[in-house]
């Protein structure tokens, strides 16, 4: 399960956390993996590990997708799979003069992801082939306090099922991932006491891996998953029970 031998897949946020692990398990299943971030340092040094291509990409600039995806097919001549992982959080609620944080994260999390469909879409459906993999969290399935990412996340879920919609009949497929508390450099940074207080409402009883996640990814992205679109999937110990 999982074979990905031959495909071209450009993951983003991959300089780091979840992304890195994604592009390295896709690598180890025979893809060719173009890692994209704005950490220009780390992301080169994580592509030269894995003898992988590498991009800036700012995720809500245009330009940055239009000349990312514009060389990949120069290089490549198609798009097997996009991976809209990165993001961003900051903790607020909404009394907290929240409205920077709330533009902020829609800008990375939301619009982000839209500009990456937006590219790669119409290659795709010329293809008549195509996996999209949308991170979301469990943050776009129930309600929590910080309103700008929960907004975000709830937008990704929502325009994953869009896509799914738009792109089924070219055989292109668009699905969200939605991770609980992870153990990343996001997570992590809320403080013992709030990563605590995660593992407590999660019934399984601990924080999750970027392995664990990285698993369902590769599952997406291959032709294992050749029917299954517009589907969100929660891999989050149970989190959202």
């Amino acid at each position: 399960m999982g074979n990905l031998e031959g495909k071209i897949i450009l993951i983003t946020g991959a300089a780091k956390g979840m992304g890195a692990v994604e592009a390295g398990m896709a690598v180890e299943r025979g893809a060719t993996v173009i890692l994209s971030d704005v950490i220009d340092g780390q992301l080169e040094a994580t592509a030269n590990a894995l003898n992988s291509p590498f991009a800036h990409l700012d995720v809500t600039s245009k330009s940055d997708w239009g000349n990312t995806i514009t060389q990949m097919m120069n290089d490549y001549g198609r798009i097997d799979g996009l991976v809209n992982n990165a993001g961003i959080f900051i903790q607020k609620t909404l009394f907290d003069d929240s409205a920077d944080a709330f533009e902020a994260m829609a800008k990375v999390n939301q619009l982000g992801t839209y500009l990456g469909i937006e590219c790669v879409a119409p290659i795709m459906r010329e293809q008549k082939s195509g996996s999209i993999v949308n991170i979301s969290s469990v943050a776009g399935l129930r309600g929590q306090r910080n309103i700008g990412y929960v907004a975000s996340k709830f937008a990704v879920t929502g325009m994953t099922k869009a896509v799914a919609l738009q792109l089924a009949k070219f055989n292109v497929r668009c699905n969200s991932v939605h991770p609980g508390a992870i153990s990343t450099d996001m997570a992590l940074g809320l403080g013992p006491s709030d990563v605590e207080l995660l593992t407590s409402r999660t019934p399984m009883g601990r924080i999750g891996e970027p392995e664990e996640v990285s698993e369902t990814v590769m599952f997406l992205l291959s032709d294992a998953a050749s029917y299954l679109t517009g589907a969100e999937i929660a891999v989050d110990g149970g989190f959202i029970l």
